[in-house]
């Protein structure tokens, strides 16, 4: 009988249990997901490995933004022109050495001058010239040899005055050109020392000419003087000439 009366109100109890609101019984409720930490390792190795990449992207558009720049600061050194210039310097020695040669005394340096004056000066002796006239040319010739003789010795002493002056500026130039910042200073130096280079062989050739002018005309002068040494030799053996010939004393003998 006592079992029979407890199992109904089992029965009961468990029906009321049942029929609680959820708020009712808080204690019976499962936890919200989101109060969990869930750690993956693959995901996170992951994001590691592409912040590694993106920083090593990074670097390398640093380092190529720092060869562009180097290369823009080259380029910058290679288009920097030479500050130093010796054209002036080297011009006036040509204009020296050309101002002495202008001034070559009676027989220039010019064709047709040449041409003409010897012609005039140093041609054939004249049949019908006479001996005073003779003397004259003998003389003028004479006066244009010393006068190239000593054009000579001018030439050689400007040659000889400019060698300090580039002497000075070769040292500047060699030195420049060991400073250079680029190439383009580079090749303006190596250019300014075939300029000075060209003017030394200016110098040297304006030398040659000017002892070969003098040479020229010291032969032209000894050609000239045997020719008119025949000619007063003809005129002193020609019959009527003036000359007559006498018995010549000897000693002192009247026979």
């Amino acid at each position: 009988m006592t079992i029979h009366r407890s199992r109904p109100r089992a029965l009961s109890l468990a029906a009321c249990i049942l029929a609680m609101p959820l708020a009712a019984a808080p204690m019976l409720s499962t936890p919200a997901a989101a109060q969990w930490v869930v750690y993956d390792p693959t995901n996170y190795a992951q994001n590691v490995l592409t912040a590694a990449r993106s920083l090593e992207q990074i670097n390398n558009q640093i380092r190529s933004l720092q060869n562009e720049a180097q290369s823009l600061i080259n380029q910058a050194r290679n288009l920097a022109s030479l500050p130093y210039s010796s054209l002036q310097q080297l011009q006036q020695n040509v204009q020296r050495t050309q101002q002495l040669l202008q001034q070559a005394q009676n027989i220039a340096f010019d064709v047709q001058n040449v041409d003409r004056m010897f012609q005039q000066q140093y041609g054939r002796a004249s049949l019908s010239a006479s001996d005073a006239e003779l003397v004259a040319g003998a003389r003028t010739r004479w006066q244009n040899t010393i006068g190239s003789l000593q054009d000579a010795m001018r030439v050689q002493a400007g040659v000889v005055g400019n060698i300090d002056t580039n002497r000075a500026e070769m040292s500047a130039l060699v030195s420049q050109s060991q400073g250079a910042t680029g190439a383009l200073q580079a090749t303006q130096a190596g250019n300014q020392l075939l300029a000075l280079q060209s003017q030394q062989l200016s110098d040297l050739i304006a030398l040659i000419s000017a002892n070969g002018r003098s040479s020229a005309l010291t032969e032209a002068e000894r050609a000239a003087a045997a020719e008119q040494g025949r000619e007063r030799r003809r005129r002193f053996l020609t019959p009527g000439s003036g000359y007559q010939p006498g018995n010549a004393k000897m000693f002192g003998n009247g026979n």
